[in-house]
């Protein structure tokens, strides 16, 4: 295994460095900023195409299908430290340099379904009051009526039903992929997302963190951190309910996430083009789960099927170290500052990059982690920051007064309910 992964690591590592030197000017892996406009079909199509997974890259797995190592979890070591430490070698070693997904068949065993099913009464209930309080919602993926969410069904299942969530996440597959990629005292997140009939595909995506932001922002971000995105987070799902393709399960193209520019071409048309002629999409039993690799090119599939509710419960599992060293109150100090900093930027020859230095320096700059149901997108897939609520102060010189109220009300909708 290890020569051949070696071996495919340094073709993969060839490929880049040409791509890199040949785009960015780099002789390694690509540095200074990425541009849309660098994007190229054929560099894409090169990662992805001529990689094939063989047996000897996941030993541990039951079976191949579509460059999807499929694993059954009766069949792993999961009671064994030393074993177990050689599976999530493997599942992060495919997702990184591999292939970017596995899929485990039966990660909740035979004698555990009930978990999932009581979990899935839970959820039902859990939309039926939402909806009953809000009526039918959209959000930043469909329209009203085509799909049911769940936000922040972590700490709602926790609420409602603690034991429940005890037994579900004490599931040993969930916890052995959540350190395979991120290690010890990752912080866990999930949705729940029910596709009803007639529920229309997604476009081509990439996801959190710079799969959220425009193309216009992702460009701001150096190389190095659209390579470091992808390894602050796992994304995966579980299956509600059983998943026939014309339920429409999740639509992946493998090795997709090796792919440099990824985040800046995934809105493309050639490139969804080509996903929509090369993806793969794998039918799932009640309790299989999916963990993939968030820079891997994905779209929920559409819902051709009559009678299926299309339940997973989603997870985004992010990396421990996303934090800043010290606790500050952002908002207590972008309130003492704003007079100060609104009389400064009145000032002759004060600039508008001096007036953003200071926010940076004050204000919470991202928009993430906040309450999607009171916090909605703002023009694409995230909210609207408390550095960018700020800026508008400034911009339109709002007094302290409304300053302060635009702020607290902002921090408010961000607070769990």
């Amino acid at each position: 295994m290890t020569v051949t992964v070696v071996a495919k690591r340094a073709a993969a590592d060839d490929l880049n460095s040409g791509f890199a030197k040949r785009k960015i000017g780099a002789s390694k892996p690509a540095t200074g900023w990425l541009r849309e406009g660098d994007c190229s079909l054929d560099d894409f199509k090169a990662i992805v195409s001529e990689q094939k997974l063989s047996v000897e890259d996941v030993p541990l797995a039951s079976e191949i299908v579509s460059n999807v190592p499929i694993y059954v979890r009766a069949t792993l070591p999961l009671d064994s430290p030393e074993k177990c430490e050689r599976l999530a070698a493997e599942w992060m070693e495919n997702l990184l340099t591999g292939s970017g997904i596995i899929c485990i068949r039966g990660a909740f065993a035979p004698e555990e379904l009930s978990v999932v099913d009581a979990t899935s009464s839970a959820c039902w209930r859990i939309i039926a009051s939402e909806r009953a309080a809000t009526g039918a919602r959209g959000d930043h993926f469909a329209k009203p009526g085509t799909n049911s969410r769940i936000w922040n069904s972590q700490e709602k299942l926790a609420r409602h039903c603690p034991r429940v969530f005890v037994d579900y996440f004490s599931n040993p597959v969930l916890a052995l992929a959540s350190r395979a990629w991120l290690g010890p005292n990752y912080q866990m997140t999930s949705q729940v997302n029910v596709v009803h009939p007639g529920g229309v595909c997604q476009a081509v995506h990439r996801d959190f963190h710079l799969g959220f932001l425009t193309n216009a922002e992702a460009e701001k971000y150096p190389a190095h951190v659209h390579e470091m995105s992808a390894k602050l987070t796992l994304q995966g799902a579980v299956a509600h309910c059983d998943m026939p393709l014309e339920s429409g399960p999740t639509l992946y193209l493998p090795y997709s996430q090796k792919y440099p520019l990824g985040y800046l071409a995934w809105r493309q048309p050639d490139f969804n083009d080509y996903f929509k002629d090369n993806f793969v999409q794998l039918p799932l039993n009640k309790g299989d789960a999916v963990f993939f690799n968030p820079a891997l090119f994905h779209a929920a599939g559409s819902n051709t099927s009559q009678s299926i509710d299309r339940m997973a419960l989603l997870l985004q599992v992010s990396s421990a170290f996303g934090r800043a060293m010290e606790t500050v109150d952002r908002t207590r100090l972008s309130l003492g500052i704003y007079p100060h900093l609104l009389e400064a930027s009145m000032q002759p020859g004060w600039s508008n990059h001096k007036t953003a230095a200071v926010i940076a320096a004050a204000a919470e700059g991202y928009a993430f982690p906040t309450n999607l149901d009171r916090d909605q997108p703002v023009g694409g897939l995230a909210p609207e920051s408390q550095a960018a609520v700020m800026s508008r102060a400034i911009a339109g010189q709002w007094s302290s007064e409304r300053f302060e109220q635009e702020l607290r009300d902002h921090s408010h909708r961000r607070q769990s309910v």
